[in-house]
């Protein structure tokens, strides 16, 4: 009882201090044409604050909207130069009159990162697309520039899969257009890093190679630009290894793109 008397007590206190203080704004306003304009300027710069947090809050909320604008046109174009890709390949094997050369057509379907582990060495990322989008566990995340993951579980709404920082995942990727072919997997050190391993040790390869996923895998499309070579090494003595700087820094991610091959079911099951 005698808690909530000076809890009330003190309510009281403070309602009669911020009258006084009105009282003596008040005073002050009205005795002095410094102070009121001392007043003044006081209001108008805390009028001026308070608009520039406002502009700062619609500025993020703006710069947003923006970023999924883009987003979604980065969506539509990577579609886009993914069918010409897929086109010219069918041409150029049709023209050898060698059907198994036909690339398979893969559906795309736009998606934002809800959550993605990094920290780790079994990374996982999670998308705020699942069943009911048409996302299929065993699809590939990938983006314009670059391979994200692989989708390892599907819900309605979400997907759970692993990232390509993760030691289970790895790509069948070209060095050149028309280079050797290599797995390329992360090493384990930085986001934006990986490897080619099992590289001979012959080959010499060139700094500053563009390296694209090979199209000889039945998950990844074909011709994604993945990064770019930065010189070759050997692991253990006897294994050659090219580094590679990605053109995507995964760690950074926000929105990708699944890619599904709605034939993979069927090329698995002949190729059994």
């Amino acid at each position: 009882m005698a808690k909530g008397r000076s809890v009330y007590a003190g309510i009281i206190t403070a309602a009669i201090f911020i009258l006084l203080e009105f009282a003596a704004l008040s005073m002050l306003h009205a005795s002095s044409t410094l102070q009121n304009i001392w007043i003044n300027r006081f209001s108008h710069n805390v009028m001026a604050r308070s608009w520039g947090l406002v502009e700062q809050v619609r500025s993020f909320f703006s710069l947003r909207e923006q970023n999924e604008i883009l987003a979604g046109r980065n969506y539509e174009l990577f579609k886009e130069v993914q069918h010409y890709k897929e086109l010219e390949r069918s041409l150029k094997a049709m023209a050898k009159l060698d059907s198994a050369g036909l690339a398979p057509r893969f559906n795309y379907i736009p998606a934002e990162i809800t959550a993605m582990g990094t920290n780790s060495r079994h990374n996982y990322i999670i998308i705020d697309k699942g069943s009911l989008a048409g996302v299929h566990q065993g699809d590939c995340i990938v983006t314009p520039n670059g391979v994200v993951g692989l989708v390892y579980s599907v819900d309605k709404h979400y997907s759970y899969g692993l990232s390509l920082m993760n030691e289970r995942v790895s790509v069948s990727a070209r060095i050149g257009r028309e280079g050797i072919v290599a797995p390329l997997l992360w090493d384990g050190k930085r986001s934006d890093h990986v490897i080619l391993r099992d590289i001979p040790l012959h080959l010499d390869i060139p700094v500053g190679d563009t390296v694209w996923t090979s199209g000889i895998s039945k998950i990844y499309p074909p011709d994604i630009p993945l990064g770019v070579t930065e010189g070759t090494r050997l692991v253990d003595g006897a294994v050659g290894v090219v580094d590679v700087r990605l053109f995507t820094d995964l760690a950074s991610l926000r929105y990708v793109i699944v890619a599904s091959n709605p034939d993979r079911e069927t090329i698995e099951e002949m190729s059994r």
